[in-house]
């Protein structure tokens, strides 16, 4: 497993080559999601493809920019598998299945209606934990994605963890990378 997701770490490097904030996203959001994967007790073959689907669950993002001029969730799901499928292909070992289910879970990452599936409860969770940071979420909406999308019991404690009861009340030196919180 672990050489599989090394080459495709590799590969969607290379793909996303230059832009190193979505890099430093799907390596947070894969990081994440093995964490809640490996701590939920997942099987090995449920774990891989939650590994890989983090590593490309927005591969779709370039293409709707070009397309569709956004990068809005709804095109990255129309978008995302067909890029994930074409990568994956690269890939030796991923069969026909895991394949599938991977490309499912790229077209679906930004639906959090009918979420069926470990892979797809912890991947949802662990995009979220990693944009919450980004997109500097407020306090209601990080309670109202605890109440309404988090499941997992690690997923929430890592919530709680990252997040608090207030996630922008904590101290942050005048220099940080945000220009001054």
């Amino acid at each position: 497993m672990e050489a599989k997701i090394a080459l495709l770490l590799n590969a969607m490097a290379g793909y996303d080559r230059g832009d190193a904030a979505r890099i430093h996203h799907f390596l947070k959001v894969w990081a994440l999601a093995a964490t809640i994967g490996k701590s939920e007790h997942l099987d090995d073959s449920l774990q891989l493809i939650l590994e890989a689907a983090a590593l490309v669950h927005d591969i779709g993002i370039h293409v709707s920019e070009k397309k569709y001029g956004s990068s809005q969730g709804r095109y990255q799901e129309i978008e995302g598998p067909s890029e994930a499928r074409s990568l994956l292909a690269r890939i030796p070992g991923f069969s026909s299945e895991e394949v599938d289910r991977i490309c499912f879970l790229v077209g679906h990452h930004h639906t959090y209606s009918d979420i069926q599936g470990m892979d797809y409860q912890i991947l949802v969770e662990a995009d979220f934990l990693v944009n919450i940071y980004e997109d500097r979420l407020s306090s209601d909406a990080v309670r109202h994605v605890r109440e309404k999308i988090f499941r997992t019991r690690t997923g929430r404690e890592l919530l709680d963890a990252m997040y608090g009861s207030n996630p922008w009340e904590m101290a942050c030196p005048d220099d940080c990378c945000h220009g001054g919180c």
